[in-house]
């Protein structure tokens, strides 16, 4: 732990996760004096348990399935089996390195590192053990933590969440995984790869529930096609323990059998003991409430990333953070459009989006004032030589901006760049049409939904 307690700092930050060492970066690159108070590793929970080792593992199982398929390209090869053992040092290799590089990171910042367990003890101030590290300004950035349900025991082995799946040293024969969220997609797609019977049940109508409805369906369509089952509308109501593994009750009546069951409900915020409270800070549910520039109720604490009611990704904890220091330096930084934020599930086929939908853009706008053009990626070649289907979906304003993109086939994810910045720039079809986009590329789908949307489709039909 650093010895440096008594010091008064520009920033004291509680929580080494995406948005907390994010906003301590910035703020030393802009001449500020920081602490950093995080209890396990720097890099939290995106690093370290979510985003890349989850990606990790996804690319394994992309491995696996260009092994298994390789006879469609005229390669012989066999796929002998999933080595789980040689998996985990895979991505515990990719994780390893990039923690390392960020340790590194924060300790050319000159960034005061301390860990241990924080607790905010004033609007000023953090404890950790027996020291005090006083701020002028204080963020709290302690992220989140893998939610369960009312009465339903996590026991690590049979009902187990992301975090011990993430652990597992080997594949289930089988998995129901309640939840058809992103997590619960991305790993059913990860254990489907790897030769495991998986269903998903989800209580709302859809899988990916949050994205457009045309990305939902393809993706359903997709996970049919590939043997991954699911329940949709359907609510859990219990779970049996058996001899083989587990018994998944519904409330529909039926009830499913499997090794595991992956609970993949959401995450929660990690505030409860913290002081937050007791500070005077509102809090909502256990969520620490903000403005646009996440300040908190309480004159000089902020908070950022998973703590806050905002989308929980680690790019907008990356975002948040980045506001965070610039807001205190004075730089009057543009708050954050949530809107504008990418969205990605890596799931296979991949489901990848940014602005809004179309339910929601006919709310907005009023459904005579909403243009949806849908492009499918059989009209795309570089679709065809990877052998994928989707589409790409353009949701706009008549005679205005588009304000939604939404798209699903593999590395679709790929093409949310541009997407981005069509979205953020408030692009028309005409400005995007104009472009000459490079043949052949998925991202060519792009450019061809929009000359459809401006009226003058090439490939797609008008």
């Amino acid at each position: 732990m650093a010895d440096d307690a008594g010091t008064t700092y520009d920033l004291v930050i509680l929580g080494g996760g995406s948005g907390g060492y994010a906003c301590a970066l910035r703020a030393s690159e802009l001449g500020m004096t920081v602490a950093l108070i995080e209890k396990d590793k720097v890099g939290g929970t995106c690093l370290h348990y979510g985003c890349i080792p989850t990606k990790a593992l996804l690319h394994a199982a992309e491995v696996a399935d260009s092994a298994r398929d390789s006879a469609q390209f005229g390669v012989q090869a066999t796929l002998d089996g999933i080595d789980m053992a040689g998996v985990n040092s895979y991505k515990d290799q990719v994780t390893g390195r990039l923690y390392k590089g960020l340790q590194g990171l924060i300790k050319s910042r000159a960034i005061t590192y301390v860990e241990g367990e924080g607790h905010l003890a004033s609007p000023t101030s953090v404890s950790v053990g027996d020291a005090t590290y006083t701020g002028r300004n204080v963020v709290l950035a302690t992220g989140s933590y893998a939610r369960s349900l009312p009465g339903l025991e996590i026991d690590g082995a049979r009902v187990i969440t992301s975090d011990h799946a993430l652990r597992l040293d080997y594949v289930p024969r089988s998995a129901v995984i309640l939840g058809g969220g992103v997590i619960g997609v991305e790993f059913a797609s990860v254990w489907k790869s790897f030769g495991a019977d998986v269903t998903i049940v989800e209580a709302l109508p859809h899988l990916v529930p949050l994205e457009d409805e045309a990305n939902s369906k393809l993706l359903e369509r997709a996970f049919r096609k590939r043997g991954i089952a699911f329940e949709v509308g359907v609510r859990f109501s219990g779970v049996e323990h058996t001899a083989a593994g587990v018994r998944v009750l519904l409330e529909s009546g039926t009830s499913l059998e499997a090794d595991v069951l992956l609970v993949a409900v959401g995450r929660g915020p990690v505030s409860d003991g913290l002081g937050y409270a007791e500070a005077g800070i509102t809090m909502d549910r256990g969520y620490v409430q903000v403005d646009e520039f996440c300040r908190t109720s309480v004159a000089g604490v902020y908070a950022v990333g998973d703590l806050v009611p905002t989308l929980q990704l680690a790019h907008v904890g990356f975002g948040e953070g980045i506001l965070v220091a610039e807001h205190i330096a004075g730089r009057n930084p543009r708050p954050i459009d949530y809107d504008g934020v990418p969205r990605i599930a890596y799931c296979e086929p991949e489901v990848a989006s940014v602005g809004i939908t179309e339910a929601t853009a006919k709310e907005r706008y009023g459904s005579d004032k909403v243009a949806v053009v849908t492009y499918d990626l059989g009209g795309n070649g570089k679709s065809q030589i990877l052998k994928t289907s989707g589409a790409v979906k353009l949701v706009a304003v008549k005679d205005g901006p588009v304000v939604g993109v939404h798209m699903v086939g593999a590395r679709v994810g790929e093409l949310l760049a541009e997407a981005q910045l069509i979205y953020n720039w408030e692009g028309y079809a005409d400005d995007v049409a104009a472009l000459i986009h490079p043949h052949p590329t998925q991202s060519e789908a792009i450019g061809e939904a929009h000359l459809a949307l401006a009226g003058k489709p090439l490939h797609a039909h008008g």
